[in-house]
């Protein structure tokens, strides 16, 4: 694995160079996607910014279970975000690397893209429609009746059920919501009472932000997440010892967007709003 190697950018002109609190008190960064730095294909005002001024210092960790990293990175670089694919850290391609390291011979349902069945067969894992061992649950446009039977009837004879995220929504373009994972694992669970509970391997849980901080190879206390959602980015901060900010328009939010907040003299946070699970104290 290479390592996400430091490197060191003069600011452009517009951007300032006094480094905000939060900034002084970061040694990298996670950074959520969608939401956070793209809206589909739009980007979020200071999301090329913030990029520039980290380069080399950031990972992008995202509960994307649609695409690899090797797909995706050539897109964002195409809207002017210069994400590498090593930097990149996503829900689906990483759940079906868990399940290669840890179950290996296992018979796999996979629910997903055609982009997550490619990278399965390269990963050799075995695919099957019926018998299976594991059901792997990601963000599938063509899931149906059809699929949807399918996978009540593997779980009914004993398949385990794994998620790579549970997410409902996730941000779209001019204000859209875009039906993500979690939709379809209430569908699911309706048809499947009494399974084994599914394990959900994205945000919040911990594997995605641990591969995060493997790549930055820097300690929790000294990495700042910066996302959208107070229940998988920040939850999934404190969780792991990590300090986090949000941006976007829930109440939440430390500032609208990474424009902003790159001129926010704001404190890194670590108390977790109210009504989310666990807390600590600002720093």
């Amino acid at each position: 694995m290479t390592r996400i190697a430091s490197a060191s950018l003069l600011s452009p002109p517009d951007i300032p160079t006094a480094e905000p609190p939060w900034a002084l008190r970061s040694r990298g960064l996670i950074l959520d996607l969608d939401g956070t730095l793209v809206r589909g294909h739009e980007v979020i005002p200071g999301a090329r910014e913030l990029l520039a001024r980290w380069s080399g210092r950031y990972v992008v960790v995202s509960n994307n279970s649609t695409d690899t990293a090797a797909g995706l990175a050539p897109r964002l670089q195409a809207l002017g975000l210069p994400v590498r694919a090593d930097a990149l850290v996503l829900a689906g391609e990483q759940a079906l690397r868990h399940i290669a390291r840890n179950h290996p011979r296992a018979r796999l349902l996979l629910c997903g893209s055609d982009t997550l069945r490619t990278c399965a067969a390269s990963l050799g894992l075995e695919l099957v429609s019926r018998n299976a061992d594991i059901v792997l649950l990601a963000r599938d446009v063509a899931f149906s009746y059809a699929t949807l039977q399918a996978i009540a009837h593997q779980l009914a004879r004993g398949a385990a059920l794994m998620v790579s995220n549970g997410d409902l929504t996730h941000p779209g373009p001019q204000g859209s919501l875009v039906p993500e994972t979690g939709a379809l694992l209430q569908a699911v669970l309706a048809c499947a009472p009494g399974i084994r509970p599914p394990r959900i391997l994205g945000k919040p849980a911990a594997m995605l932000f641990e591969e995060g901080l493997r790549r930055l190879e820097l300690p929790a206390e000294d990495v700042t997440v910066i996302g959208d959602n107070a229940r998988t980015d920040a939850l999934g901060a404190v969780r792991l010892g990590m300090a986090y900010l949000l941006v976007g328009e829930s109440p939440y939010a430390d500032a609208p967007d990474m424009a902003r907040l790159l001129q926010a003299a704001l404190p890194r946070r670590r108390a977790l709003p109210a009504d989310v699970a666990g807390g600590a104290a600002d720093q």
